[in-house]
C-alpha cells in the first residue's frame, strides 16, 4: 500500500446548528471523533479543501497533497452570509462530481449528498477508501453509498486532474 492511500485526512465541519440533531450526520461523526465541528468560520483550517458545490474546479486526486477537508452544514441563506468570511480563509474550493445520494432523506437523488457522503466521496477520490468506509460504517445505510456509486468513484479516483474528472463525469450524466 503506498503512502498516499495510508494518509489520514482531517475532517472539519462548519456547523450552523440548523439541522435536525437526530438526523445530522456531522454531529454523529463528531461524536465518534471522526470529524471536528466548528461554529465559527474562522476556526476552519487555512488552506483546507472546502467541498463547495458552486466551485469552478472539481475535486480530483491532484488535490491529495492537502490534509484537511471541510464541509459546510448550513442553509443556503447562511452560506451567503459566511461566504465573504470563507474567501478570506484562502480555502481550496472544490466541487464533487456527479454522485447519487444513498441517505434515507435523499436516496437516489443526484448531487444531494449529506455531510458524511460528501466526506466519503472526497476521501475515495483522494485515495483513502479505508477512511471513506470507516466514516460510512457508523450509519446503517452508509454501505449503500459506496455500492450505489462504486463505478463512478473508482473512475474518479483514477483521474489525473479536475479536467479529467469533468470528462469522466460526462459519462455518468
Amino acid at each position: 500500500m503506498d503512502k498516499q492511500k495510508e494518509k489520514k485526512y482531517h475532517l472539519h465541519i462548519y456547523h450552523a446548528r440548523q439541522c435536525d440533531p437526530k438526523k445530522c450526520t456531522g454531529k454523529k461523526m463528531a461524536r465518534f471523533d471522526l470529524a471536528r465541528l466548528f461554529d465559527k468560520v474562522q476556526k476552519i483550517p487555512r488552506g483546507s479543501i472546502l467541498l463547495d458545490p458552486m466551485a469552478e474546479q472539481a475535486l480530483s486526486p491532484a488535490d491529495s497533497n492537502e490534509q484537511n477537508i471541510t464541509v459546510l452544514d448550513c442553509s443556503w441563506e447562511t452560506v451567503e452570509e459566511v461566504f465573504p468570511q470563507l474567501l478570506r480563509l484562502q480555502l481550496k474550493h472544490r466541487a464533487l462530481p456527479y454522485l447519487v445520494a444513498a441517505n434515507p432523506v435523499n436516496f437516489g437523488r443526484p448531487f444531494k449528498l449529506n455531510s458524511v457522503e460528501a466526506f466519503a466521496a472526497a476521501l475515495y477520490i483522494l485515495g483513502n477508501k479505508e477512511q471513506a468506509e470507516e466514516i460510512l460504517s457508523k450509519f446503517n445505510w452508509g454501505h449503500s453509498f459506496l455500492e450505489v456509486n462504486r463505478e463512478p468513484l473508482e473512475d474518479y479516483s483514477k483521474a489525473k486532474d479536475s479536467k479529467d474528472i469533468i470528462r469522466i463525469q460526462g459519462e455518468y450524466i
